[in-house]
């Protein structure tokens, strides 16, 4: 019987024992040393890959934003605010009345077919808006010119980036609304266009934030 005990209470001090070890091992100083790594090399993409303006935060560069008018009396939909460039759509994300201050909770795709009636119905309506809100005096946007991440969402729905193509057919617009020659916001285009990953990955993309805050500074010389 005393054996019996003995060996329980053994058994119990080793297990306590084993089970403070890997609290303090796996809960503690792995923690700290996968942190303090992380900050010492890769210091931005563990903090969010948060862009600055003005010395504050004013978003991540891996999450789009919506550029969009206040909601006037009855509207449910906001208008884009077009004197900034506008990033892909956000169809498919959901909404929620507890986080008001980020309304968007949900990332995800449509999860519509491409012969879906309303994927149709919003591709469509979204590239009659393209042509319509880029079409300025001297310069029209052909429908055909108009490429598919500007009408449609991308898997998450939460893409920052564009296509050099979309970014292009904003600019006489972008030029006109905010007083500036054509040239110099095609430049900042040009400018904020980054190539391939390592290449061959992915596909030349414009990031619609950090090009927005140099529309921003740049419209503020001028």
């Amino acid at each position: 019987m005393n054996n019996s005990l003995t060996n329980t209470a053994r058994l119990l001090w080793a297990a306590l024992r084993a089970l403070l070890v890997l609290t303090l091992v796996t809960g503690v100083i792995y923690p700290l040393v996968v942190t303090g790594i992380a900050q010492g090399l890769f210091s931005d993409q563990a903090n969010g890959s948060e862009i600055k303006s003005d010395g504050k935060v004013v978003g991540s560069s891996l999450i789009g934003q919506p550029y969009n008018l206040p909601l006037k009396k009855g509207q449910e939909t906001p208008e884009p605010d077009l004197k900034w460039f506008q990033g892909r759509p956000q169809n498919g994300l959901g909404s929620n009345s507890v986080n008001t201050q980020y309304k968007l909770i949900l990332s995800g795709a449509t999860n519509r077919s491409a012969d879906n009636k309303d994927l149709i119905d919003w591709v469509t309506a979204a590239k009659a808006a393209v042509v319509k809100d880029n079409s300025v005096n001297g310069y029209t946007v052909k429908p055909s010119k108009v490429p598919a991440d500007a009408v449609t969402s991308s898997g998450s729905g939460l893409d920052p980036d564009i296509s050099p193509q979309y970014a292009d057919i904003q600019v006489h617009r972008i030029a006109e609304k905010n007083g500036l020659s054509v040239a110099q916001v095609q430049k900042l285009v040009d400018d904020h266009t980054e190539s391939r990953t390592l290449g061959f990955i992915g596909e030349p993309r414009v990031n619609v934030l950090e090009l927005n805050i140099a529309l921003k500074e740049l419209a503020a010389k001028s």
